[in-house]
């Protein structure tokens, strides 16, 4: 019998994740509930212009996502991690580096997005600067991961770990891959791809942030907390392999399924949905194998909070995975995309999934780590019941939302005309955004009853920084044993495993991005789609700045509801000079992709009066105002950098051009200006409203409707 080996595991780095969790937690729901209120109140709420809804909404996705998930996943994998191996993990300061070093890029976040410092591209808005330090960080995180896997005294690796190891390989290469761009200035870049190529990168980034990111690690918390919590072993080791490996493999196609209908070539669109089809079958093996983990525990189940939790957490899983495929079906899709029905199936995943799932791990975490009782279980019964009606007043009223807007948008009068204008629909949503915002509310308030919980939980309790642990020393024999599974072959090997897994995943993602960029055909080009004018590519960036891409679309699908509405459809051609692409993925306004032709063309004027005042011409618009665009000034300082990044990137602007442009633009400004004055308008000739209006004069022009 091997003697046994004395270590410590460290609960200190457990206990700053935690804490970081709960605090980011509160923040980023308590921005959530600020933008739903925002689109009931949009005059009183929106606070131009750092906070403006626009400006604030990645900085709640970002919140929710990196900053609670995020710091969620850590604290459970270093509490997890050291246990399943046996071992502490092989450097604190590591650890340590980790742990600021994701706090600090947090911190940025928070800063730069109010302040317009943006990519433009959903979950990914994190400027070049910052995307190098989560680079610096995150192989920090799988440096440490992998040299303690390699230090461990238990021979093979547990489910759990299969998963952090998964997640880690992978949100590395769509992090790389996405994040690819050129900077302009230190707080500014171009995506390097255009278009329906920057279309598809994004989706397989934005799909797959979402399995590797929001899934996969919480699949492997899954795996070890509630057998914990419930005292049970997972209900089927094979299961679990199936689960995995189907999993990782298919869930990378996915991504294009976010761009039916769109202009993405047929066959990438066709891949997409087959395989998101085919993801409810590993999606509910994980969620059967959870579940019937707790068979024979039921009554459990009823007297425990902590289970509570897991169970809703678990069977939100389900419902969003079996959504989500029959999200990816043609036919459905052209009803949900662009409405709130998304927005309901993303926080059936959000709320229901990674939110409980992670309440439920720091009940049963906190008081472990701090030695003492849960504070009141009463208070956490309390935060359940709390939590679950605010997932029930979110979801519902979304759900109806995203059907009513469906069926208004597409609804003909008897003589063929449509018969709802979009600002119709707009207004009958407000009662359904201000149910969701209550909704939210509930949930926050769940959030900060278990913040002072935990917290009174942590007063009367003591952290063991340092918990005693003995195990017997790993076998140096890899031996295998008679009648054992092929598959612990595999686990006994992790760096083999690591490059298997990433395998598995680059095939999808080889296969669907590289004919894209290879084969020309997939993108043909159109003769009269010209380069933006400085003064148009100015106006872009401050639409991009603006966020506006969280509320409008720039693509028109081939229905005759939306070529009556919009005009002629969108075409793969249009956007080969577009970097990044902005065919947004929600219609809380309308669709501008030919704001700027003949039969939609509105004036100068009305753009103008327009940002000043949205609900002075469009009464019942929910739209924030955008009054300082009158004073603020463009900087023409950066014109010169951005025509030459643009050049770099293919698009053919003349040599030189760059030391004439201001100059361009500054005619075609004064131009606009003159034709404000005519509808005795005044404007500065420099003013920021000039840029936004001639690129919104310009969409769709390139196309006339045939």
């Amino acid at each position: 019998m091997q003697p046994l080996e004395k270590f410590q595991y460290d609960n200190k780095i457990v206990r700053n994740f935690a804490f970081a969790t709960i605090i980011w937690g509160v923040v980023g729901m308590l921005v959530g509930l600020w933008i739903a209120l925002q689109l009931v109140f949009p005059k009183a709420l929106n606070l131009q212009p750092y906070f403006n809804f626009g400006r604030i909404r990645p900085l709640h996705t970002n919140a929710v996502i990196f900053a609670f998930v995020g710091n969620g996943i850590f604290m459970g994998y270093y509490y997890s991690l050291q246990r399943l191996l046996k071992t502490r993990m092989a450097s604190d300061a590591l650890s340590k580096i980790h742990f600021w070093g994701w706090q600090l890029i947090i911190v940025a976040a928070a800063l730069t997005l109010p302040l317009g410092m943006t990519t433009g591209k959903e979950y990914a808005e994190l400027e070049w600067p910052i995307d190098i330090a989560i680079t610096i960080i995150w192989v920090v995180f799988g440096w440490n991961m992998f040299a303690t896997i390699l230090k461990r005294r238990e021979r093979h690796l547990y489910v759990a770990i299969w998963f952090f190891i998964a997640t880690f390989v992978t949100v590395a290469v769509l992090h790389l891959v996405n994040s690819f761009e050129l900077p302009v200035s230190f707080f500014q870049s171009y995506s390097w791809y255009a278009g329906v190529q920057d279309a598809l990168v994004q989706w397989w980034y934005g799909h797959n942030a979402v399995a590797f990111f929001l899934t996969t690690p919480y699949l492997g918390l899954m795996y070890y907390y509630l057998p914990k919590a419930a005292n049970r072993p997972v209900y089927s080791y094979k299961l679990s392999i199936i689960h995995f490996w189907a999993l990782i493999f298919l869930y990378i196609w996915a991504g294009p399924h976010h761009l039916l209908y769109t202009a993405l070539p047929n066959w990438a669109q066709s891949l997409g949905i087959v395989f998101s089809f085919t993801l409810i079958f590993p999606s509910w093996g994980g969620m059967i194998n959870g579940l019937l983990t707790l068979r024979g525990a039921w009554d459990k189940v009823r007297e425990d909070v902590i289970l509570k939790f897991m169970v809703v957490a678990v069977t939100a899983y389900g419902m969003a995975t079996f959504e989500g495929p029959m999200l990816a079906l043609k036919t459905v899709n052209a009803i949900s995309h662009y409405t709130d029905w998304t927005i309901a199936h993303v926080h059936i995943g959000g709320l229901g999934w990674n939110g409980m799932l992670t309440f439920g791990i720091l009940y049963w975490l906190i008081p472990r780590i701090f030695r003492t009782e849960l504070f009141s279980k009463r208070l956490a019964n309390l935060h359940f019941w709390i939590a679950t009606l605010g997932i029930i007043f979110y979801a519902v009223p979304m759900y109806w939302a995203g059907f009513q807007q469906a069926f208004m948008w597409k609804q003909f009068t008897g003589t063929g005309q449509l018969k709802y204008q979009f600002l119709e629909t707009v207004t009958y949503m407000k009662p359904f955004y201000a149910t969701r915002a209550f909704g939210g509310g509930l949930f926050l308030i769940g959030a900060l009853l278990m913040m002072y919980n935990l917290f009174k939980t942590v007063q009367k309790g003591k952290l063991v920084a340092n918990e005693d642990a003995e195990a017997p020393a790993l076998a140096t024999a890899y031996d295998t044993h008679q009648g054992e599974h092929w598959h612990r072959r595999i686990e006994r090997k992790p760096i083999r495993f690591m490059i298997l897994a990433l395998v598995v995943i680059l095939i999808g993602g080889i296969v669907e991005l590289v004919p894209t960029f290879l084969i020309k055909s997939n993108v043909p080009t159109i003769s009269s789609v010209k380069p933006y004018t400085p003064l148009e590519l100015q106006g872009r960036d401050i639409y991009r700045r603006e966020g506006c891409y969280t509320c409008h679309s720039q693509m028109i699908r081939p229905f005759r509801s939306e070529t009556e509405r919009y005009g002629e459809y969108s075409k793969a051609g249009e956007f080969v000079y577009d970097h990044p692409f902005q065919w947004g993925s929600k219609r809380t306004g309308p669709d501008l992709a030919r704001e700027g032709t003949s039969n939609l063309k509105k004036s100068n004027a009305w753009h103008f009066n327009h940002m000043d005042d949205p609900q002075a011409i469009s009464p019942g618009s929910i739209m924030p105002a955008y009054s300082f665009l009158l004073s603020n000034e463009i900087d023409t300082a950066s014109t010169a950098a951005k025509i030459n990044a643009m050049r770099t990137l293919g698009v053919p602007y003349e040599k030189g051009y760059e030391y004439k442009a201001n100059k361009d633009l500054s005619e075609q400004a004064r131009k606009i200006q003159m034709n404000l004055l005519t509808d005795s308008v005044r404007v500065r000739p420099n003013a920021e409203i000039l840029a936004i209006i001639a690129y919104l004069q310009r969409l769709g022009t390139d196309i006339e409707k045939k």
